[in-house]
C-alpha cells in the first residue's frame, strides 16, 4: 500500500528476451534512498526474496520468475514471466475469493517458515507523510466534506490505527497491495497477483480492505465480502486503508477522473467505520 511513495526509485520496467523467442517481464530497482519507506521496509530486496522462497510453493498464481538477483549495492533485478496480455484487474469476488485461499493456507505457517516477513516500523514516517499530505491537501474542491471529515479525524493517529489493524486477526501471509493494479485475469478466468514488495506477515484483512478502499465500487463491497467469507476485523483495519487511500488520491490532479473513485470508496469507509 505504499505504492505512491516508490515510483521515483523505479529503473525499467519492461519486456525482455531471456535466452530464446519467450518474452519475460524484467523489472529493475535502484537502491533505495537512504531513510526512505522502501529503504526502511526493505521492499525491493523483501520481493526479490518472495519469488526465490515463498513463490514455488505458494498456492495462488504468481508469474513465473526466471531470474531474481540483488546486486551488491542493493539494486535488484527481476525477469518474471510477461502477463500483460491478461486482463488488468480482476471480479471483485473473485479477487476476494484468491486472497481467502492465500490466507487460510498460510495462517500461522508463515510466520514459521519465513522468519523474515514481519516489517519494520514506518508508522513516524507514514504519520509525517500523512499529516504534511493532508494538511496541504484537505481544502481540494474535489473532495467531499464526508472525505474531508474522515481526512481531518485521522491526522495524528496513524500509529493508532495501524496498530488496531495489526492485531485485527490471526497472522498470515499478506500481499500487501491488493489493488486491482496488481491483479491479472486470464481468458480462462485465472487470476493471478503481481507486485509483491510489499509482502508481509499481518492480517488477511488488511489485504481485503486495501482491495476494497483501492479498487472495489461500493456497490460491490457486501458481494466481495460475501466471496472471502468472515472478515473479522475488518473494521479495525479500514481507517488504515483510508489513510493510504487519501494519499492516494492526494497524489492524483485536482479533478482528474480517478479522484472520483477513491471519493466514493473514502466515503463507504466512513460510513462503515
Amino acid at each position: 500500500m505504499i505504492r505512491m511513495l516508490v515510483e521515483a526509485e523505479a529503473d525499467a520496467a519492461r519486456p525482455c528476451h531471456t535466452g530464446g523467442v519467450e518474452e519475460s517481464y524484467r523489472k529493475q530497482r535502484r537502491p533505495a534512498e537512504i531513510g526512505s519507506i522502501p529503504d526502511v521496509l526493505q521492499m525491493f530486496t523483501r520481493e526479490v526474496r518472495f519469488y526465490r522462497e515463498i513463490a514455488p510453493s505458494i498456492n495462488v498464481r504468481v508469474p513465473a520468475c526466471r531470474r531474481a538477483e540483488i546486486a551488491a549495492d542493493g539494486a535488484t533485478r527481476l525477469d518474471l514471466e510477461d502477463l500483460s496480455a491478461w486482463r488488468l484487474g480482476a471480479d471483485p469476488e473473485a479477487a476476494a475469493g484468491t486472497l481467502r485461499l492465500l490466507h487460510d493456507r498460510w495462517e500461522v505457517e508463515a510466520g514459521r517458515r519465513w522468519a523474515w516477513l514481519p516489517r519494520a516500523d514506518v508508522t513516524h514516517l507514514v504519520d509525517a507523510l500523512f499529516t504534511r499530505s493532508w494538511t496541504e491537501g484537505r481544502h481540494r474542491r474535489d473532495l467531499s466534506s464526508r472525505v474531508r471529515d474522515l481526512g481531518d479525524r485521522l491526522v495524528g493517529r496513524v500509529a493508532e490505527v495501524e496498530h488496531r489493524a495489526s492485531v485485527a486477526a490471526p497472522l498470515t501471509l499478506t500481499h500487501g497491495d491488493a489493488s486491482s493494479l496488481n491483479l491479472r485475469t486470464s481468458p480462462d478466468g485465472e487470476i493471478a497477483l503481481l507486485d509483491w514488495e510489499d509482502v508481509g506477515l499481518g492480517p488477511g484483512v488488511t489485504d481485503l480492505a486495501w482491495h476494497l478502499v483501492s479498487s472495489v465500487d461500493p456497490a460491490s463491497w457486501d458481494d466481495a465480502l460475501a466471496s472471502y467469507g468472515p472478515h473479522d476485523g475488518l473494521a479495525a483495519c479500514l481507517p488504515a486503508a483510508a489513510i493510504q487511500a487519501c494519499l492516494s488520491l492526494l497524489d492524483e490532479p485536482e479533478d482528474a477522473v480517478s479522484v472520483a473513485g477513491w471519493v466514493s470508496r473514502l466515503e463507504e469507509v466512513a460510513r462503515r467505520i
